[in-house]
């Protein structure tokens, strides 16, 4: 058995495993210990973002079902932004400040976890 440790949105995780079969795959353990592989970050536009304001980014993997507000529009902390759609569920995304919203997707969107929805100033 050897143990690594795994990062998986943000969480780390230690996992045990179980090697089967390595003699016989030619496979051979490393001597020395190549730098970490880091890849790198898409950059959103600079121009499209407000200077100052809260990136809302998106919780979990799924499809954009509803839009509750207008782009450019004022919203209040607490107000329902989207609505979700993950694993036959439906999640309401709420609003983490009082502000003016700019919107970064549209309706039937599928987003993956920490994709930009909309930016709050």
């Amino acid at each position: 058995m050897r143990k690594f440790n795994v990062t998986v949105n943000g969480i780390k995780y230690q996992v045990e495993v179980e090697e089967i079969g390595a003699a016989q795959s030619g496979y051979q353990q490393p001597t020395n210990n190549p730098a970490p592989v880091i890849a790198e970050q898409p950059q959103q536009k600079a121009e499209s973002l407000p200077a100052d304001g809260v990136k809302l980014e998106s919780p979990m993997p799924g499809t954009i079902l509803r839009i509750s507000v207008t782009n450019n529009s004022k919203v209040k902390k607490g107000d329902v932004l989207f609505v979700l759609e993950a694993m036959k569920m439906e999640n309401d995304i709420v609003s983490p400040a009082d502000g003016i919203i700019t919107l970064k997707i549209s309706e039937g969107a599928s987003v993956a976890t920490g994709d930009l929805l909309a930016v709050i100033a």
